[in-house]
């Protein structure tokens, strides 16, 4: 079977896994983290990054070694065997009827806040907008990643311009003495802040599509993680220094709120497209993954359509695949006017389990300090589904009836026609 193409640089995977990092959550999460925990939110910050840098550096290092469009399922193929590679597989699919009909309705809220928009229109939004991933998809990988680096570069300038006509003085930046730090206050933005970092998982499909996958794919995960938190950390202390929280204001309002003090409300337009823009590109790389996961799967049946090509190398089929699910999840949450935010809390167990699933798979494949890293990262990954409590169930019961539901096949060497 032909391979994808491999045509991503190391800046365009930064690009690509910083703005699918910082996606849906850089206009609202530091007002969160600023609510549950004030100053102290500083800290948690840095904090979250020492913490993720274990799941990190194995998945860095998986993809370096295993570059796949698999993913996480082609990581626990090779530990696991090809039964708990599939149940992995539709275990990440299974996000797609809840997770991303989610995030499209916090991209399209910010037409909400510039045109006043409502009801079918934003419905028209959010096809309008899988129209054009469908449309950028289809360009290939390359053409995903020029406009994510563009994306991240717009978020990189809209902090900065912020800081500079707001004045920020990082001498005074309220940072608390260590030992003033409320730990409890710590604790609790950090379980708001963990779902800022859900996004390695999806960069992983595309380790293969690197001109280089054992130099670029770690290099630009562990630089897009970096720049990432480093986003997140300035829109945080711009938060604190403008107080634009508080359980009155949706946290999503909170840059766009500064913009307006600083700028004038002519300046909104300029948040909000950025804010479209960065969900829009989490949603981007989201669909992508999911289309290579789709494809990989499909390898098993090389007469597949979903395991065809396009003449650009491009997994077209399985992309439309997933964006007619997308289409149809959107339209039934629309007209059975579903509540996504009761949902989205148990597609957050499905994250953390493919995280588990990826670290452990990291214990039986790696030697030596990395097999040390992923059992950290399989006990940080633990913690993390007992701090989702018993929402965490949801997960365990999907991956549960998978199991038992799925029916097994042959591994792909032994498959008919396919090659290894």
């Amino acid at each position: 079977m032909g391979g994808l193409k491999q045509e991503l640089g190391l800046a365009q995977g930064v690009g690509l896994l910083s703005t699918s990092l910082l996606g849906t959550g850089v206009f609202a999460v530091p007002a969160l983290a600023a609510l549950v925990a004030g100053d102290n939110s500083l800290w948690a910050w840095p904090a979250l990054i020492v913490l993720v840098f274990p799941i990190a550096i194995v998945f860095a290092v998986l993809g370096r070694h295993y570059p796949s469009a698999g993913g996480v399922a082609h990581f626990v193929n090779m530990a696991f065997g090809p039964r708990m590679e599939r149940v992995t597989g539709w275990l990440f699919l299974s996000v797609i009827p809840v997770g991303l009909p989610a995030a499209l309705h916090i991209a399209t809220g910010f037409s909400q806040a510039l045109f006043g928009w409502h009801d079918g229109q934003l419905l028209l939004a959010e096809l309008g907008t899988l129209a054009i991933i469908w449309w950028v998809g289809s360009r290939g990988a390359s053409s995903s990643a020029n406009l994510q680096t563009l994306v991240a570069i717009l978020i990189v300038a809209l902090i900065v311009a912020i800081w500079w006509r707001g004045g920020i003085d990082p001498a005074h930046i309220p940072f608390p003495a260590p030992q003033d730090v409320d730990r409890s206050q710590l604790f609790a933005a950090l379980s708001v802040m963990f779902w800022c970092f859900v996004g390695l998982e999806a960069f992983a499909h595309l380790a293969s599509e690197f001109k280089s996958p054992e130099r670029d794919f770690p290099r630009a995960l562990m630089i897009g993680l970096l720049l990432a938190g480093t986003v997140y950390w300035a829109c945080t202390v711009l938060v604190l220094h403008f107080h634009a929280f508080g359980e009155g204001m949706a946290a999503a309002a909170s840059l766009p709120d500064i913009v307006v003090r600083l700028f004038g409300v002519q300046a909104l337009w300029v948040a909000c497209v950025i804010g479209y823009l960065a969900c829009f590109a989490s949603l981007n790389i989201y669909i992508q993954s999911f289309a290579r996961l789709v494809w990989s799967q499909a390898q098993y049946r090389p007469e597949s359509r979903l395991a065809r090509l396009s003449a650009r190398q491009i997994p077209r089929n399985a992309l439309n695949a997933v964006l007619a699910c997308c289409v149809i999840s959107t339209l039934c949450i629309y007209w059975l006017d579903i509540n996504l935010d009761a949902l989205i809390v148990y597609a957050n167990g499905i994250f953390i389990m493919i995280y588990l699933l990826c670290m452990l798979a990291g214990c039986r494949l790696l030697q030596g300090r990395y097999r040390v890293l992923a059992a950290i990262g399989s006990l940080l990954c633990l913690l993390l589904l007992a701090m989702v409590g018993w929402k965490s169930l949801y997960a365990l019961v999907v991956l549960a009836a998978l199991w038992l539901l799925l029916p097994r096949r042959r591994s792909l060497s032994e498959t008919p026609g396919a090659q290894p």
